[in-house]
């Protein structure tokens, strides 16, 4: 079982040194703790910062002086976690903050678990299941757009529309309740058809959510693209431009990126990892013979791969066979080398359905051009403010249930089987949108989704 009786303490702030670091208590002696570190001198105000000098008796009796700080008290249930709550901002020393950590748990606090703060909030009803993932999401968000969803949930947009969509499941079920009261008269209080009408707009409902988590999950998760063709087509140089630094090397010696290179960059909002790989050819070169498998590899499992033809020489076989081999991917094609003369009689791709960009790397003309290309193919329109965007897989799956379970209810009432069974599957439905919002969970759950949060948080 969750302890939240005693008092936690943690570092709040990133590992490493900075300006100011942050050490948070919580608990029902957070106050007296920080009284005790601070000498009982200070007089903490609520939600006021207060300059104090921060010390402990050291073995000798004697005061030891850790450092200055800046001390904010938030008396619960008005506090992050529910419970009273006071921070500690210090010099952003890791041997200083370690200090004041060490101190705070010698007059009674326990370090704190990850995601301890955020699960008190949870616990204490100051937050949902929702709100609380989206705290770690919001931390762990790379770009904007990430941020920006992460934010919105947190705020309860999702919350907000899965609570409605209960609310008129609930009404549905009372009235099927009452008409079991009077079975005699079957559906006596709910009309069969507007019944089956009210459970189908419920769907539609959670079906309009589900429709926009492939682009929330996108957003979240990120994509992986693999750069793919022939040595010397320009592919480290197509990376380079993309990524906007010189992180692959690039000679004219065939062959020069034996491995695989990456790198993050931020295409409209979505998080994606290029990958820069070896030259696909057939060779004898050990080293090179193991690139081209890695290359190969990377290509079968990334959500787009960029194939990069160089325009100034013949298009060959090899050409040839790397387009059969990625017939079945999902792919952009860029013609590269477009300040030298093209070498190509007749364009090569007239029978090839994928999008083609004409780039010059080395000069940067085509890349903005490429940029949107890869929008274009790997992002859908931006979430719109008013209409939440599921970004979790673990609500995803839960609103796939729920959409399952009033299916049923709909056939069920359709050919008219007894309301004990609609109510059932009516019941079932509502059991996982509470579970959406940690109305009914386990303790397993909560362990597993606190886990990854930082500690601290």
């Amino acid at each position: 079982m969750f302890n939240t009786d005693d008092t936690i303490v943690a570092i709040a702030t990133p590992p490493g040194r900075g300006g100011i670091g942050v050490v948070r208590l919580s608990g029902p002696n957070a106050q007296s703790i920080a009284g005790a570190l601070l000498g009982n001198r200070a007089q903490l105000k609520p939600r006021t910062a207060t300059l104090a000098t921060l010390e402990e008796i050291a073995s000798d009796n004697d005061t030891e002086r850790i450092d200055q700080v800046l001390v904010t008290s938030f008396p619960g249930p008005a506090s992050y976690t529910g419970d009273d709550v006071v921070e500690l901002s210090a010099h952003g020393s890791p041997v200083v903050l370690e200090a004041i950590v060490k101190a705070a748990m010698r007059s009674g606090a326990r370090l704190a678990e990850p995601g301890e703060f955020t699960l008190r909030g949870f616990l204490n009803g100051r937050i949902d299941l929702v709100q609380a993932e989206a705290v770690a999401d919001l931390v762990d968000s790379v770009t904007p757009l990430q941020a920006r969803l992460a934010y919105d949930q947190l705020e309860g947009t999702l919350s907000t529309e899965i609570r409605a969509i209960d609310t008129t499941l609930f009404d549905l079920i009372a009235g099927l309740e009452a008409s079991l009261d009077f079975p005699e008269e079957g559906y006596h209080f709910i009309d069969r058809r507007k019944t089956v009408t009210a459970i189908v707009d419920i769907s539609a409902r959670i079906s309009g959510l589900l429709a926009g988590g492939r682009r929330g999950r996108v957003i979240r998760e990120g994509r992986q693209v693999a750069i793919i063709g022939s040595p010397n087509t320009g592919k480290s140089s197509i990376f380079n431009g993309l990524v906007g630094a010189g992180r692959a090397i690039v000679t004219d010696v065939a062959g020069t990126t034996r491995d695989l290179v990456t790198e993050t960059i931020d295409v409209c909002g979505v998080p994606v990892r290029l990958v820069d790989t070896a030259g696909i050819r057939d060779t004898d070169n050990a080293v090179e013979v193991e690139g081209v498998l890695r290359a190969r590899s990377v290509m079968a499992v990334a959500d787009l791969s960029l194939l990069v033809f160089d325009q100034s020489r013949p298009f060959d076989n090899s050409d040839l066979q790397l387009l059969e081999e990625t017939s079945s991917y999902r792919r952009l094609i860029v013609a590269n080398k477009g300040d030298l003369p093209l070498a190509w009689s007749s364009d090569p791709f007239t029978a090839v359905s994928s999008r083609i960009v004409k780039a010059t790397a080395t000069t940067e003309a085509g890349l903005e051009a490429l940029r949107e290309a890869l929008t274009a193919e790997l992002v859908a329109e931006e979430p719109r403010r008013d209409s939440p965007a599921i970004t979790n897989t673990r609500h995803l799956d839960l609103l796939e249930r729920a959409r399952g379970e009033l299916d049923r209810a709909a056939q069920a009432v359709s050919t008219e089987i007894s309301e004990e069974f609609v109510l059932a599957d009516l019941q079932r439905a509502r059991a996982i949108l509470e579970e959406i919002t940690g109305q009914r969970t386990t303790e397993d759950l909560l362990q597993h989704i606190f886990s990854r949060f930082c500690i601290g948080k």
